[in-house]
């Protein structure tokens, strides 16, 4: 009943005084100016001060683009064109009167509007909105043709699919208002390889031949500790196996797979898909090692209450090889590293994706597709925010307990959904493996080349199963095992679940539903959405509580893993802390519902794989320990000794008659 009446509050609110502002017959200079037409001036609402939404972006967007610049610092590897090039599509189901395009160069920008009814924006070019998205398109080219030829802009058309081209000296690129128009920027071809996707990929394959291919071997031993059959409740810790993983689940199951897909196959194209699954194997061995340091080194207080995680292995695994100066340092650098990620791959990342889906698909379907709604993402945000908060500082953990039930419920519909999709268009789905494949080695139209489709594979495959970050080991830490082996195994299955199976059941809906042949910019989430909507078309409307579910539940997981960290920094019983960090995540929540989707993935993905860096110095460093100590117990497990060892356990544990 409370999150009814905020939920209606603030909807109310919102949509009360947006339809305020449109019925007034006085507007406010401040905030409308006067459209003009070739005859008389007509007066309608021009926007001559930014939006809510433009005021974050024009504040965030400079600090989130340092933070990506520094994390994928790397040498460039294929140098750029003297020519930039780029795409733009017509979207006829989105385009609505007053959608912009904005053409900048050098230090000179043209805005072309859609104009329908004769009035326009001072200052914009009149498109006249034709009775069909191909006329919309020809009569855009022609605008943009007339308008930039001091530009050296080449404007060929094809259907309703623009290809622009200029020279790079001229830094030309595109923005848009609106959701009429799809953009694929202009780039030059210039790729760099970041260091940091080198890092993670290096160590994935290190750990997957330093554990002689653990991921595969050990398989089958994992699904028996999933399933119990080594569970003894009287082992020290909090949650079960089974628990450990879940959790774990619940914070890379979800838009990861959903939104990510689709992020990899529009800027990478199909053949991102190949390298997300080679990494997500690749993974499997990383996860596995640093869960089970994180069992090895964590601390279970007088209350049974679990801390654990890279702090602590970092700082006591080096202390014991007498590098604690070191060990602290790296620990500390983690901590910091797993706050911002916190803020950046858990919160605004989730709350962006959540967002868009409400806007596309249930506020249209609600309100209408001219609600007064339309734009205000920050209102979606602040619902979220104060769903969210009502959790986090409320306290109220009866939320935070039917999501854990509701995630698995959805997950399991989206899989079902997925496999509806692909079963139905069989005969197509050996064709979309050799579009993956084709797309995987010999790329078209990727920015570039092998390396940038390899690049988007890495990036997303990463941020989807978070291998080698460290952000698990907090997680499985809480499990109640005195084996630590046993838990890094477990462990290894999550890659498996969230990138192997459920990231290419995603791109081959994406693929089979031709949903990414002309995607354009980063579209997420609407991606995905839509090539479901083309086979099932009320599906959009169960994605949208799936991944509003997925989002809430992958936040507040990514809270427990930022509150963690940050109270190792700032002391365990530092109650004015703890409030504070609960403050500033939840209000960092409308700032992320409100940025666009290149910036947050940006950001999200610098936060996030930053996290590796001291993370993996530790592993390699201790992975001598986790291969003495895998080697000894598949030995235990070969002669038998383990499942003696836990029955003799169980029989000491009962009560004697």
């Amino acid at each position: 009943m409370v999150l009814r009446i905020v939920s209606a509050a603030l909807l109310a609110l919102a949509v009360g005084w947006q339809a305020s502002a449109q019925d007034t017959t006085t507007p406010s200079p401040a905030n409308t100016a006067t459209r003009t037409t070739s005859t008389e001036p007509v007066t309608a609402p021009c926007p001559t001060d930014p939006t809510v939404s433009d005021r974050i972006n024009a504040n965030v967007s400079p600090f989130t683009d340092a933070v990506y610049n520094l994390v994928f610092w790397g040498p460039t590897v294929r140098q750029g064109r003297d020519t930039a090039s780029g795409r733009l599509w017509i979207e006829p189901d989105r385009l609505r009167e007053g959608d912009a395009l904005t053409l900048a160069w050098d230090d000179r920008t043209t805005t072309f509007e859609i104009d329908r009814d004769g009035a326009v924006c001072p200052g914009s070019v009149a498109i006249a909105m034709g009775a069909d998205a191909e006329a919309t398109a020809a009569n855009l080219a022609a605008a943009l043709g007339d308008r930039t030829a001091t530009a050296d802009l080449v404007v060929r058309r094809e259907a309703r699919q623009l290809t622009l081209s200029a020279p790079t000296a001229n830094r030309p690129t595109l923005s848009t208002e609106g959701n009429g128009f799809t953009v694929e920027q202009l780039d030059d071809g210039s790729v760099r390889l970041p260091f940091i996707v080198v890092w993670l990929f290096v160590g994935a394959l290190f750990f997957t031949l330093r554990m002689n291919f653990i991921s595969a071997r050990g398989f089958k031993q994992s699904l028996r500790i999933v399933s119990g059959k080594y569970d003894n409740p009287d082992d020290p810790g909090q949650v079960t196996h089974f628990q450990a993983l879940t959790a774990a689940l619940s914070g890379t199951v979800g838009l990861g797979n959903i939104a990510g897909v689709a992020v990899a196959i529009s800027v990478g194209g199909p053949g991102a898909t190949f390298w997300m699954i080679l990494v997500g194997l690749l993974a499997m061995s990383s996860k596995f090692t640093e869960c089970t340091l994180g069992i090895k080194y964590r601390k279970i207080d007088d209350d049974g209450v679990v801390s654990g995680g890279p702090m602590y292995y970092l700082r006591y695994g080096l202390e014991r090889r007498g590098f604690g100066r070191t060990g602290q340092a790296l620990a500390a650098i983690f901590a910091v590293l797993c706050v911002s990620a916190s803020f950046g791959a858990g919160n605004m990342f989730q709350v962006n994706q959540a967002t868009s889906q409400m806007m596309d698909v249930v506020v249209p379907a609600l309100f209408g597709p001219d609600s007064a709604l339309n734009g205000m993402n920050w209102v979606i945000g602040l619902i979220y925010a104060a769903l969210l908060g009502l959790v986090v500082i409320g306290g109220i953990r009866s939320i935070a307990k039917v999501t854990s039930r509701l995630v698995p419920l959805m997950a399991a519909i989206y899989v079902t959904a997925a496999l509806v999709v692909i079963f139905g268009n069989l005969d197509q789905v050996p064709a979309a493996f050799n579009t993956i494949l084709a797309g995987a080695f010999s790329p078209e139209g990727v920015t570039g080349g092998f390396i940038g489709v390899l690049i988007q594979g890495m990036r997303r495959a990463t941020f989807s199963n978070e291998g080698g970050v460290g952000s698990a080991p907090i997680a499985h830490s809480a499990a109640k095992t005195t084996e630590p082996i046993a838990e890094g195994l477990v462990a290894l299955v999550e890659p498996f679940i969230d990138t192997v199976v459920v990231c290419t059941l995603t791109a081959l809906v994406i693929i089979i539903t031709n949903q990414h042949v002309s995607t354009g910019e980063i579209d997420g989430i609407t991606l995905t959405s839509e090539a479901f909507g083309t086979v099932i078309g009320w599906f959009p409307y169960i994605l949208s509580v799936a991944v509003l579910l997925f989002a809430f539940s992958t936040s507040l997981t990514w809270f427990y893993y930022g509150e963690r960290a940050f109270l190792y920094l700032m002391g365990s019983d530092n109650r004015a802390a703890e409030l504070g960090f609960k403050l500033v995540y939840v209000l960092v929540l409308v700032v992320g519902s409100s940025m666009q989707l290149s910036a947050v993935v940006d950001f999200a993905d610098a936060t996030l794989l930053a996290m590796a860096f001291p993370n993996l110095i530790g592993l390699y460093w201790m992975s001598g320990e986790v291969k003495r100590m895998l080697d000894d117990y598949m030995r235990r497990v070969r002669t038998g000794e383990l499942l003696e060892e836990k029955q003799r356990r169980s029989a000491e544990s009962q009560p004697a008659e």
